[in-house]
């Protein structure tokens, strides 16, 4: 053979072949590379939302859950003790509860005076303590303060003043009344009801006030300067340009406070216990009672489940009308 025709340079067209495949090769690993690229930056989000995910699901959502699960039954927590299937009873129980009644109404007159009386005054207080005026940063730590400080703690200082013997209320009263009074505020139906509202006015309206204060700094200061020069006076202003403006943040601030109004608890259970006779329970003191003094946990549980409906779907109607103030 002759070694000069053997070692024939390669064809025109097997080199072209070559270049392809070589080009496909790279434009595969390339999209690979992109692939893996792409696929680590989606989930690294997701890998640094699992540890909250994990903790929310077993303390919040697994719990819920359960408790719709629990007020089907007699449920007991003691071991050994068989917890019977008892389908709709516990609800039907509640409707015929007349403390439920009770806790219901205190509930629902808890919102109707605590929510407005904290919006208004918030929002006042918002308006009045503006940067124009000295020591506002003061005033406003001074409005601000009662969110930060412990329910326990406040009850107790409240309780303390308006104790039957040596309270600051009734040593206020007797200086006023010319002779020493013993009135057992808490003891009474709507005397304790109303150191239950004043005590959760003053520690509430530091929130509302800080919601407002940031909607009112987010309005164009053109805007009220605008209205101002073509002669509107302040009520004009704040009724057609100001509320108009802050309308998203009163809606936010009036869902979250019934929410909470709702869910009113430690006041009650630090100051008054639900007494005297149930008169001042409200449905969380009372599921609360019902859960650990008397181990009716599906009753209770059946309680939770209905607020929790009630609660989700005012939360639901919130969604709705924010929805339709944005479009």
């Amino acid at each position: 053979m002759n070694p000069e025709r053997h070692s024939a340079t390669v064809s025109p067209g097997a080199a072209s072949r070559r270049s392809a495949r070589s080009h496909r090769v790279r434009r595969v690993a390339t999209r690979v590379r992109r692939i893996a690229t792409r696929g680590r930056r989606i989930s690294i989000p997701y890998l640094l939302l699992a540890p909250a995910v994990a903790v929310y699901a077993v303390f919040t959502v697994y719990p819920i859950f359960r408790q719709f699960d629990i007020s089907f039954y007699n449920w007991h927590i003691f071991p050994g003790v068989s917890n019977p299937f008892v389908g709709w009873s516990n609800y039907t129980a509640i409707f015929r509860d007349p403390v439920v009644r009770t806790a219901s109404f205190n509930s629902f007159l808890f919102i109707v005076i605590t929510v407005p009386v904290q919006m208004v005054i918030g929002l006042f207080a918002a308006a009045v303590l503006t940067d124009r005026l000295p020591g506002s940063m003061f005033w406003r730590a001074a409005v601000y303060i009662p969110v930060v400080t412990s329910w326990v703690v406040v009850s107790w200082v409240f309780s303390y003043i308006f104790a039957s013997q040596g309270g600051v209320m009734n040593a206020v009263v007797g200086f006023f009344a010319g002779h020493t009074v013993s009135i057992d505020w808490t003891a009474q139906t709507w005397t304790g009801n109303a150191v239950i509202w004043l005590l959760s006015i003053w520690k509430g309206v530091g929130w509302s006030f800080i919601i407002f204060l940031a909607a009112l700094d987010g309005i164009p200061r053109q805007l009220l300067e605008a209205a101002r020069i073509d002669g509107a006076s302040e009520a004009r202003v704040w009724r057609h340009v100001v509320l108009p403006s802050i309308r998203a943040a009163v809606t936010f601030v009036v869902v979250l406070l019934v929410i909470g109004a709702a869910q009113v608890f430690t006041q009650i259970y630090e100051i008054t216990k639900g007494g005297p006779y149930n008169s001042t329970q409200s449905l969380m003191t009372y599921m609360y009672q019902q859960a650990f003094s008397y181990f009716a946990f599906g009753y209770a549980a059946a309680l939770a489940s209905l607020l929790a409906v009630v609660l989700f779907g005012f939360s639901a109607a919130e969604i709705r009308i924010l929805r339709q103030q944005d479009v």
